[in-house]
Parts: C-alpha cells; structure tokens; sequence
C-alpha cells in the first residue's frame, strides 16, 4: 500500500463528548501530515474538553457546532457536509453519540450528519466500562456493526474515572491506521493485493487442563492475532483464524476457530490446511500435565502439595514450516522474548523452519502482555527490520502490507 494513501482524501472528524477529546488533536496532526484534508464536528459536550479554536487551528479549516446556523447552512449545509467527504471518523464515539446512531436520531448537527451521510463511517468508542458493557450499549453495538459501521476499539485499560476494563478510546496510531486500511480497500476496488490468498493465523494463549477448574495458561491477550487477522482480510485474503480463549469480538469478515488446548489448536491448524500464508501469533503452552485429573485436586491439612508431571505440547509453528506437500508458501512466526531478543529470535527461526520471525521483547516492563502497544523486529533471512513502537493495529496493518509486497515481488521475480 503507497505510504501516501491519504494524499487530498477528505476526513469528516466528528469529535463527542467525552475526556478522550484531546486524543484527536493528534488524529489532526497525523492525518494533515499525510495529506489528508479534515473538517470537524464538535459536539455541544465536546467543548468542554478541547476548543474550537484547537481543532480549527489543526484543521485549518473552521469548526461546525450549529445544526441552526444560517451561516453555516448557506456556506456547506450539513447534508453537503456529511456528503462532501470520503470517510466519517467519530472519535471519542461517546454511549450517547452510539445511541443516537443505532436508533436513527438526529437532534445535533454531529448526529444529523451521520444520518446524512452516505460514506462509510468509523467509530472509536469511549466511556466508562460499565457503558460499554451495559446491555444497551452492546445492543447498540451489533446494531451499528450489522448497519456497516467500522469500529476501532475501544481498548482496555485505566480509566480516567479510576476504574479499569474496556471502554478506552483507541490510540490516535490505531485509528489512523483504521483509516489508512480503509482507504487501502478503496485503493483496490476488484479486491485488495492479497486476493485471492488464504491466511491461517493462530492467536491468543492455550489453556492446558490440570483439573476441571485449574489450567496451565500464560497472559496473552490474543489482540495482536486479531488485529492481523482483521488487517489481511481487509487486504483481500480469506482469513481463517484459530483462536485460543480470549474475551475478544470476532474479526469482521474472518473465519474464526477456537479451541482451548495446544492439541485442539493443532488439530484445527491442520484442517484449515491448504493455505499459502500461516502466521502463527499464539502463545502456545510449551507443556501440558501428562495427565490432568478427572475431579478437582483437594488439598489437606499436612498433604505436600501434588506433583504435576509435565510433557511437552505440539510444536505448530514448526509442524506447518516441516511439512511436505502441504506446507505453506509462506509462514510467519512470533518469538516473545524476556532477553536477548533478536539473538534468540533468529536461532528460534533456524530451528523451526519458518520464513519469517516477528520477535518482540515481552518482559513485565514493556507492559506488551495484555497491553496495546508492541515494539516488533522482523526477521527474515535476507536480514533484519526494526519497527518503532507502535499501536497493536498499526503492527498488524505494517505486517499485511509487507506480505502483499512479499508476494508482489515473488511473482515479479519469476
């Protein structure tokens, strides 16, 4: 995908109410900086967060706030607003803005364009948890997602309430590269560059029982497998992903498997087979109890506690990279590593057979478990690239381009 994809495209930002406002002063940024032209809408509530005069200046463009403006009407009416643009990004998307949307109101200029519009719409969630998690607000979710409404988000993480859960607004990174993607699939109108390929990707932790309440598992939260899998089949590819347990929603447009152990996971890798593309982003269990217990392990006064016998589990990066006949063209695999990074990334690729190694430093103070931010090294045999910090999304979206590039450069060669 050109690094340019934004050039003279038109973004109406429409900005709600909530303490993530000041979020989208950097969006602006990051979008005029790529040549994309923003106009802004700003909620009655938006305003008491970040100022008209910051998004104008930002902008270079002036705020619309009035649905009531003669001004404004005879300057660019709202339907012409919502109408002049290639794409819609509400951000912070507050519980009211998502309410208004999902039941087809229109009492403010933000929510009349929306109704408005007919150009895609991307929305990046923010509240409080129990917003998000209230049954209204899911309701309204899956009302939206099943109306052709894009989401970004929300992540988890602290809230400025001081509670903690889902309902973070995503980083400016993530939504730019949302939008980037969006603008990417317009870029190929018979399909993206990876049409016509089939992509296995495996995602998020094992659970390996120990008893039928106790498991080995490990803290992998399973977004970065998501968010590649929802970046490729943007792209084009037909995706199949094999998900360990996550709380994480279904790609759209992916194929989603999931299972609980090392061996399920294998087994279900297997019968996803053929396909040209296996990336495996799991945090796979390296063992599992050689035996787990039928009923719960007790414990009594003076016992010691049980031994567990432990066996080693499949290997499935290096099962998909040593098979013969069905191998994929290309597989991609992850090393999470605590130290020496790149030293033990290489080597891992050496001795599993793989193309490429995505290797990241997963010790407790880069906060990459469980978080949204991933510090990544590709490694490959004609050599190394180091990637900045960046969003999980962002990752995600880098990785499936350098894939189509891959194989655009494959067929040239032949």
């Amino acid at each position: 995908m050109s690094e340019n994809i934004l050039k003279d495209r038109r973004v109406l930002l429409i900005i709600g109410g909530g303490i993530a406002a000041y979020k989208c002063l950097e969006l602006i940024r990051r979008l005029k900086e790529r040549g994309a032209a923003v106009r802004a809408i700003m909620t009655k509530a938006s305003h008491e967060f970040v100022t008209p005069l910051s998004v104008s200046s930002l902008t270079g463009d002036k705020v619309y706030t009035d649905l009531f403006s003669l001004t404004d009407e005879a300057e660019m009416g709202h339907i012409e607003l919502s109408r002049d643009a290639d794409l819609l990004v509400v951000a912070p998307a507050t519980a009211d803005i998502m309410a208004k949307m999902a039941n087809g109101l229109a009492n403010d200029l933000a929510s009349t364009a929306l109704l408005a519009t007919d150009k895609k719409v991307l929305i990046a969630p923010a509240m409080n948890v129990r917003m998000w998690t209230h049954r209204a607000t899911q309701r309204n979710f899956e009302t939206l997602l099943a109306d052709g409404v894009d989401f970004i988000g929300p992540n988890e993480g602290d809230m400025a309430c001081g509670e903690y859960g889902p309902g973070r607004m995503a980083e400016p990174a993530e939504i730019l590269a949302a939008i980037e993607a969006h603008f990417s699939e317009l870029a190929y109108p018979g399909g993206g560059p990876l049409k016509g390929k089939r992509i296995l990707i495996t995602s998020g932790p094992t659970h390996e029982p120990i008893d039928p309440v106790r498991y080995l598992a490990n803290r992998s939260s399973g977004k970065q497998g998501y968010a590649i899998a929802q970046a490729v089949a943007r792209l084009g590819a037909e995706t199949v992903l094999v998900s360990g347990p996550t709380i994480l929603p279904d790609p759209p447009g992916v194929t989603v498997t999931r299972v609980e152990t090392a061996r399920e996971m294998l087994a279900a890798c297997e019968a996803a087979l053929p396909a040209d593309i296996a990336i495996c982003a799991a945090a796979v269990a390296d063992w599992r109890v050689a035996s787990d217990a039928e009923q719960k392990l007790k414990k009594a006064p003076g016992e010691q506690a049980p031994a567990l016998a432990l066996v080693e589990n499949p290997d499935i990066l290096a099962t998909l990279s040593q098979m013969k006949g069905k191998r994929p063209a290309l597989v991609v695999g992850f090393a999470a590593e605590t130290e020496k990074v790149i030293e033990h990334a290489t080597a891992k690729r050496q001795r599993k057979g793989c193309d490429w190694i995505v290797a990241n430093d997963v010790s407790p103070a880069t906060g990459v478990m469980g978080g949204d931010l991933n510090t990544v090294h590709l490694i490959t045999r004609e050599g190394q690239e180091d990637w900045p910090l960046l969003p999980k999304q962002a990752v995600a979206e880098r990785l499936a381009r350098r894939i189509a590039d891959h194989f655009v450069t494959s067929k040239a060669a032949e």
